[in-house]
């Protein structure tokens, strides 16, 4: 194991403002991530956590698969942490070396900076991350949030991202806002409504999804995700991306118009694949194998 660091005495207090601006409660901020470090701690495939040092902070990565494979840098969406990738790993490692980021401002190790999305902040934050990682070109694969994250950085730096596989991608279709009011008075009713919210935001419903859910209630319970809506991408932004574009959506996702992402996408990527599925939500396992398919196409 490696592991990158660089503090100072303003980055701690920086860091310390920042955390409670994110977090509930110290109490909340730590029970969550002392979940996600049970999860680190039984990575399906021997891994790296390295900690790369950024203009905007500290950015803790979790690197598994061969070093001299293909990297691929994978970013969760809002209001998680590289953990979702724990069901993906073990399959794209074997091919790929893998990047699992935790992104700034989200409940995960990385420093709780909160950047503007209406600007370049992400964009040089993952040139740092990736020049910390000494990853030059690659593929990124990534859902929602991390989504829009992808697109934005294959639009300001095309030249360093080869392939973008995309999991029901923001700041494409329009964002929906009328499934908050509904799961807002869930929220009142205690654990049990917050598992109902938990179940309705994501499309999981089956039993199998139990733990999953769980977590998600365990976050959100004490996390302050983002509230304001993501910055639409014109069609001249899409038509720019010239490399191969994987994306899958759900068509039940109740925070972006699927229906509305699949059709800019086929009509203004030239590289395009659009997987629609009709019976999902916004939550999208069980596409581990797509995605590989696609890195390795």
């Amino acid at each position: 194991m490696s592991t990158s660091t660089s503090t100072s005495t303003s980055t701690s207090a920086g860091t310390a403002a920042g955390a409670s601006a994110l977090y509930k409660s110290e109490a909340g901020a730590a029970q969550i991530l002392d979940r996600y470090r049970e999860v680190l701690s039984g990575w399906p495939v021997p891994a790296e956590q390295v900690r790369v040092p950024t203009r905007h902070g500290e950015t803790f990565v979790v690197v598994s698969g061969p070093e001299d494979a293909p990297p691929v840098v994978l970013l969760h969406g809002s209001g998680a942490n590289a953990s979702m990738w724990r069901d993906d790993v073990a399959s794209w490692s074997r091919h790929f070396r893998t990047y699992a980021v935790d992104v700034v401002g989200e409940p995960g190790l990385s420093a709780p900076n909160r950047l503007p999305l209406a600007s370049d902040a992400h964009a040089c934050w993952l040139d740092d991350v990736l020049e910390g990682l000494g990853v030059g070109e690659t593929a990124v694969v990534a859902t929602s949030l991390g989504g829009w994250l992808a697109l934005d950085y294959a639009n300001r730096r095309p030249e360093r991202v080869t392939r973008l596989a995309l999991l029901c991608p923001g700041g494409v279709g329009r964002q929906k806002t009328a499934w908050m009011f509904k799961v807002l008075p869930l929220r009142m009713l205690g654990r049990k409504g917050m598992r109902r919210s938990a179940q309705i935001g994501t499309g999981l419903e089956a039993p199998e999804w139990a733990a999953v859910l769980d977590t998600v209630v365990l976050t959100f319970t004490h996390f302050r995700p983002r509230t304001e809506r993501l910055p639409v991408f014109s069609d001249e932004e899409l038509g720019r991306l010239a490399m191969p574009v994987l994306a899958v959506v759900g068509g039940r996702d109740v925070l972006f118009d699927s229906a509305g992402t699949a059709r800019r996408l086929r009509a203004q990527v030239p590289q395009a694949t659009v997987h629609l599925l009709p019976e999902e939500g916004h939550a999208l396992p069980g596409q581990t194998a797509t995605v590989l398919e696609f890195l390795r196409s």
